[in-house]
């Protein structure tokens, strides 16, 4: 499947951003969509991921603060993203993953920047 990611920008900290993952093809069978995001110079980390029965996942350092969500009628998978800091500054990343058979497909990345 084919993933293209948007919405990122520059937010000032404490500010909101919603990303998008919107997919070229139905996401209903695909078992899960997750956020990735990669800071300069650190290694890609998960954020937060869903699977196909809405179970979320998340990081501790969103928890409470990014909310994943997705919508199969618009094959896209939203990050809403709240009181947003500095270190949240990385490029996003979404990705979607069935078992069986084993896939893994990345969207291009979209780059978030939290500074005043």
């Amino acid at each position: 499947v084919q993933l293209q990611a948007f919405g990122g920008g520059l937010v000032q900290p404490g500010g909101s951003l919603r990303l998008s993952c919107a997919a070229s093809r139905n996401i209903f069978s695909i078992d899960i969509m997750g956020w990735y995001r990669q800071a300069p110079g650190k290694a890609r980390e998960l954020v937060a991921s869903i699977s196909g029965g809405s179970t979320t996942n998340y990081a501790d350092f969103v928890k409470g603060r990014f909310t994943i969500s997705r919508d199969n009628a618009k094959n896209t998978v939203y990050l809403q993203m709240n009181s947003l800091k500095p270190e949240d500054t990385a490029v996003y990343y979404c990705n979607s993953k069935t078992f069986r058979p084993f896939t893994s497909d990345w969207g291009q990345g979209t780059l978030v920047t939290v500074s005043s």
